[in-house]
């Protein structure tokens, strides 16, 4: 588009993160500015999954986070030979999901990013209904091969966005913040910009 930047049109299919089934497909524009802005993202799916299953999947974890006494605490998730202890695997889940909005806010055309590991993870024991978590993850940065270290923090509540807020090490800029644009489960999020800290 000129003057505007480099506009794509996909189309894809995508799948439950624990059962790897497929979950529906989706059609998308993404247009990344000439200005060093995000990506400007409108995205429409159609889920095969029903929507019942889901809401009951996302309350069984919301109940099993909540029964916690202790916060859950965990680090080097998986650990140096790619395995991830059973109990772990929920916090492993929320911080793939919460680091796909880092991702997603720093992928340019040329530079991208997948999640290498959770270093660190702490759930905060709330007295609301939120489940609350500090992460720190290492981003595998591509083509650059460089390992980028972001602190994020997450909150979610069944039928809510998940909000997001993260600074990564590399960074000058101020810490962003996204915020879910639509309710959904913490499998299935949309992002938006929000408020700083």
């Amino acid at each position: 588009i000129p003057d505007s930047g480099h506009k794509y049109y996909l189309q894809f299919t995508i799948e439950d993160y624990k059962s790897g089934e497929n979950a529906g497909s989706c059609l998308a524009t993404v247009l990344y500015p000439k200005t060093k802005s995000a990506p400007v993202v409108n995205i429409k799916c159609l889920h095969t999954k029903d929507q019942k299953q889901i809401q009951d999947e996302d309350n069984r974890l919301y109940q099993h986070m909540r029964r916690q006494t202790k916060p859950i605490i965990g680090n080097n998730i998986p650990d140096s030979y790619g395995n991830i202890e059973p109990a772990l695997e929920p916090v492993w889940a929320f911080a793939v999901a919460g680091s796909s909005y880092i991702m997603w806010e720093k992928s340019t055309e040329n530079l991208g990013y997948s999640m290498a590991q959770v270093k660190s993870a702490k759930q905060w024991i709330r007295k609301d209904d939120f489940i609350e978590f500090d992460y720190t993850v290492l981003l595998h940065e591509v083509p650059t091969q460089e390992i980028i270290s972001c602190h994020m923090r997450l909150t979610w509540l069944p039928g809510h966005p998940m909000k997001v807020k993260y600074f990564c090490a590399s960074e000058t800029q101020e810490v962003e913040d996204g915020s879910g644009m639509e309710p959904g489960s913490a499998a299935g999020i949309l992002y938006g910009r929000g408020a700083n800290f």
